[in-house]
């Protein structure tokens, strides 16, 4: 950027010096007919114009370049931020609202740096320059021009402020209208299950509707303001021929310093009637950048401490002490009190109502959620203190919505080791009960699956995302009711697979279906936020009420409640 001043700097010398050649041309040939000097100046002219057009294309191709790369650098930054931002963050934010600020806004902010900066660097110096040039050749014409140019820039600085609301609130708009594009996009088939394609369609004309109110107050204020920006200067030039005229009617003033003085202006009135544009484009890029560093400034909540260390091997004990979690100060407490603990080897089912925090209690495994108070450790170590990267690579999560990748079944399950053998690929997939279905599909293993795994069953996408976790072959499993969207066939084969999987693994498993429960060696029901019972599944079945009633609640039909054994008059006192 400092190149491409330089050479802006390099053509406006060049462009100042052009007229008072052409005053020189004038004076001495036209006016005084030493006809010899025409070619010699013809051509001072012509290489002036050479020069000042090679550094107009560096300065442009620099600035072009330091654009881009800031636009690139910027984008790559709010990715990798997004990647660092814990769970909770993404929660509250709109995904179009961050595609818009990775997008449009990134763009807003590349046109300023490739176009706005130099444009204000180059009205400085120039105006500076054109002011002095007319004052050496004519005193009153540069104190005419000095006392007008400041008019026309305060003049463009009021219209900035008069549009700063309004272009605000238009870049809000277009990440509302993004969110909605893409909650309709991703939710395509709730919306056409439900019929409500018209109101969807209603929902974004409203939004659109917003958005174009607010661009047209944009417009309509352009529309009174850049009129008149265009006109001062034109005022300017009349004023300057005018009186310039006069002077040199009246012998003040040669005429090829009129000349000169016109060509001056010349030079001036174009970056002049740009102001209004150039500041609408500051607006703009100013409200983007905003809206681009309140992503960037957000802190992690959830990082590596200054001295964390690396779990290198893991036995899988875990402990939770009186835990409370909070996922604001002044929210309810979504974990209240919770203390566990998990010997290495041990497979603990959490059992529950919805909302009563079983989810909550697995995430903060993975650290996706830190107590609010207490303490979580494994091995002994406490999670705060552990590298991250480290502690994920030791803890399998599958999650009751598979979430998969566009790209084939192989890549899906590699995702974690992407540099996994065809060998443990399969076998991981046949652990996950996945192995036979993805010989069925048109390419094997090569099959793509398409945005968010739609191209398959829910069934099929979560035995794949079951195969994906037990790729790494992790010490620690964590199972958020993994079985959710499978078939009484298929849960029956991949809890069969499973009961080999969890084998010696610390395993901490959500669960509501009896059959699935069973697999755990002891159970934990939670209620509440708090543990109110735990033990061996068959002893709360006996002991337990509650318990009882959250099986029968998750049963499908009777058949399933008979499998479970938890009918009543079937359940021993």
């Amino acid at each position: 950027m400092v190149l491409a001043v330089i050479a802006s700097v390099g053509s406006i010398a060049c462009g100042l010096a052009i007229p008072q050649v052409v005053r020189t041309f004038v004076n001495q040939v036209l006016v005084d007919g030493h006809h010899s000097r025409l070619w010699p100046l013809a051509l001072v002219v012509l290489a002036l114009s050479a020069i000042r057009s090679f550094t107009n294309y560096f300065r442009r191709n620099a600035s072009g370049i330091v654009s881009v790369r800031v636009e690139t650098e910027l984008r790559d930054r709010i990715f990798a931020h997004l990647q660092g931002l814990p769970v909770s963050f993404h929660d509250s934010w709109q995904t179009g609202q961050l595609l818009a600020r990775a997008t449009s806004d990134l763009n807003a902010i590349r046109e300023l740096i490739a176009y706005g900066v130099l444009f204000l660097c180059v009205l400085s110096v120039l105006g500076i320059g054109v002011i002095v040039a007319l004052a050496v050749i004519d005193p009153l014409l540069g104190l005419v021009v000095a006392a007008i140019v400041p008019v026309i820039v305060l003049s463009a600085r009021h219209f900035d402020r008069v549009v700063e609301h309004d272009v605000q609130e238009s870049r809000e708009l277009v990440g509302d209208l993004v969110s909605t594009v893409e909650e309709a996009a991703s939710g395509v088939r709730v919306i056409k299950a439900f019929g409500r394609e018209e109101q969807e369609i209603q929902r974004l004309r409203a939004q659109a509707d917003r958005l174009r109110t607010v661009n047209l107050r944009v417009v309509r204020t352009r529309s009174r303001w850049v009129p008149l920006l265009a006109l001062l200067p034109n005022l300017m030039t009349a004023a300057v021929l005018g009186i310039g005229g006069y002077r040199v009617l009246h012998g003040a003033l040669d005429l090829g310093g009129l000349v000169a003085a016109y060509q001056y202006l010349g030079l001036l009135a174009l970056p002049l009637r740009n102001v209004g544009w150039i500041l609408t484009m500051g607006q703009q890029a100013d409200a983007a950048s905003r809206r681009v560093f309140e992503v960037l400034d957000t802190e992690p909540e959830i990082a590596d401490a200054p001295d964390a260390h690396v779990l290198d091997t893991v036995e899988g004990s875990i402990d939770l002490a009186d835990v409370v979690v909070r996922y604001s100060p002044e929210g309810p407490a979504v974990l209240d009190g919770v203390s566990l603990s998990v010997a290495p080897g041990e497979c603990v089912a959490v059992v529950g109502p919805s909302g009563c925090g079983k989810s909550t209690l697995v995430a903060l495994l993975s650290r996706f959620h830190d107590p609010s108070s207490g303490d979580v450790r494994l091995d002994g170590h406490a999670l705060r203190d552990v590298s991250l990267h480290s502690l994920r690579s030791q803890v399998g999560v599958v999650f009751d919505e598979a979430v998969l990748f566009s790209g084939s079944v192989r890549s899906n399950i590699a995702f974690g080791i992407p540099d996994a053998s065809d060998e443990e690929i399969e076998e991981a997939a046949r652990l996950a009960g996945a192995h036979e279905f993805i010989l069925g599909l048109p390419d094997g293993y090569e099959t793509r699956v398409g945005e968010s795994g739609y191209g398959l069953s829910g069934g099929q996408r979560q035995r794949i995302a079951l195969a994906r976790a037990l790729l790494s072959q992790p010490r620690v499993l964590v199972l958020d009711d993994p079985l959710s969207a499978v078939d009484p066939r298929t849960e029956a084969l991949i809890e069969a697979n499973l009961r080999t999987v969890i084998r010696g693994r610390t395993t901490l498993l959500v669960a509501h279906r009896a059959s699935t429960i069973s697999m755990a060696d002891r159970v934990v029901l939670l209620d509440g936020g708090r543990i109110v019972a735990e033990g061996p599944h068959a002893k709360l079945l006996r002991s337990n009420a509650r318990y009882r009633s959250l099986l029968a609640a998750a049963e499908d039909d009777h058949e399933l409640a008979l499998r479970a054994g938890f009918v009543l008059d079937e359940v021993a006192p």
